[in-house]
């Protein structure tokens, strides 16, 4: 039987898909062990999967940001970026590029002496690697171990090309392209950040194994066997990682499809839709809810400018959106604001969806052929917004400018079938998605001698 250890950040928007994938390879007769923080051991019991704990990042969000338990500097870096959003797309990948060390590789050394008593313990045949778990990968690197990469976000967060960097998106959507002088120091950031990162691994490589390559570019350190996108494989994307599999598995739903709403959520969806009343999801991720204003806004064009019902995902945020002067006198029958939503559940019974261009969101919609309106702040979300228009699948503005008439005319077109694309694209995605990726890794992974 063959043993695989799955790692993941303890973010529930990677864990989740990572999960349903490992459960794919179980099902296919793999022996699968999640490793992670310890507030992920359910997840794992869920998909019948075993449980490893391991920490590979300092930060964390169990499911909503703002509640999820950080120390002080953790918790200083979440409220500058979400401060930064509201200044638009440059302030905020600034501020992102400049917490990337402390986010993304606070303790290498520590990591690979973590994973290497893992690797004692459990000796896996191969190791699924989420991609932005970087203090993992290069850990991996070090010890020469077998593994696929897992890459969570848009398929360009793997930089193939020498003027490609992580953190700099390929393409924009135009009502949010940055000007010139901008992309200028935000690729300057950018490349910083990849100088940087490269002589972090470079030293640690040769501090702790000075026989193993070192890699020309940290951010494109990848498996040389395999790796799997969370996204279908668009024509117009940039080119794969030469020398590994390139596997776009479309979306990482379970396999058994979105379950049936509970009794609550029925009766929610029994009441928004009376009288025939289509319903509109709107959630802007596990981090972003802290924007209800934009929620507000959003909400409230919905409600003045289609017949559409209104599913709100407000995190920590309930009463602040509940409470926004746009949505006094809002009719109850047509607007239901929760902490969070079961998302992939509601997604069969909605019309059309506002999100903030999560890959997760994104490859959701696209799989239940839902259109979208795109609201992008930050990371890869306007890589997936560009997408998202190019494929005919949304449309996509700007949050920060966002006014209830512009986000009621722009819901209004998707509900008048004015982007399509998203149902085409969702037929040619559902024989996608876990088993056929869990399929071809087992296919082309190497067996542990």
């Amino acid at each position: 039987m063959t043993r695989v250890a799955v790692i993941s950040p303890p973010f529930h928007s990677h864990a989740r898909p990572m999960a349903a994938l490992g459960a794919a390879l179980s099902s296919h007769g793999a022996r699968v062990d999640f490793a992670c923080t310890r507030a992920f051991a359910d997840l794992a019991t869920a998909n019948g999967l075993g449980f490893a704990e391991l920490a590979v990042t300092r930060n964390a969000n169990h499911g909503v940001a703002e509640t999820t338990r950080q120390d002080r500097a953790e918790a200083r870096r979440l409220r500058e970026f979400l401060d930064a959003t509201h200044d638009g797309p440059t302030a905020t990948l600034l501020t992102q590029a400049r917490h990337r060390r402390d986010d993304m590789l606070a303790d290498p050394e520590h990591v690979l002496r973590d994973l290497a008593a893992l690797d004692r313990r459990l000796r896996p045949d191969w190791y699924l690697v989420d991609q932005l778990a970087y203090s993992a990968t290069l850990a991996l690197h070090c010890l020469d171990l077998p593994y696929a990469t897992f890459c969570p976000g848009h398929p360009s967060y793997l930089p193939t090309a020498p003027d490609a960097y992580f953190g700099l998106p390929y393409a924009w959507p135009d009502t949010l392209r940055p000007a010139t002088a901008d992309l200028d120091r935000l690729r300057r950031a950018a490349a910083a950040n990849d100088t940087a990162f490269t002589d972090a691994f470079t030293a640690v490589i040769r501090r702790h194994a000075p026989g193993r390559p070192e890699p020309e570019r940290a951010f494109a350190l990848c498996s040389p066997h395999a790796v799997v996108f969370n996204y279908p494989g668009l024509p117009w994307l940039p080119p794969p990682p030469a020398g590994p599999r390139a596997l776009y598995a479309g979306h990482l739903l379970p396999e058994a499809g979105p379950g049936p709403l509970d009794e609550h959520w029925q009766a929610v969806l029994t009441r928004l839709t009376a009288e025939g009343r289509p319903v509109v999801l709107v959630a802007l991720g596990t981090f972003l809810s802290a924007r209800h204003d934009v929620l507000a806004v959003a909400a409230a064009g919905i409600l003045r400018h289609t017949p559409a019902s209104v599913v709100v995902a407000a995190g920590e945020r309930v009463g602040a959106v509940t409470s926004d002067p746009l949505l006094r006198g809002a009719d109850p029958e047509r607007i239901h604001v929760a902490a969070t939503i079961p998302q992939q559940e509601l997604l069969p019974h909605a019309a059309a969806m506002v999100h903030h261009g999560g890959n997760n969101s994104f490859t959701e919609c696209l799989h239940a052929g839902v259109p979208t309106l795109v609201l992008p702040f930050s990371s890869d979300q306007f890589a997936i917004a560009h997408d998202a228009e190019r494929a005919a699948a949304g449309r996509c503005l700007d949050p920060n400018t966002l006014t209830p008439a512009a986000a009621g005319r722009a819901v209004a077109a998707l509900l008048a079938g004015r982007a399509d694309g998203a149902g085409a694209l969702g037929d040619r995605l559902r024989p996608h998605g876990p088993a056929r990726a869990a399929s071809a890794l087992l296919g082309c992974m190497p067996s542990r001698p």
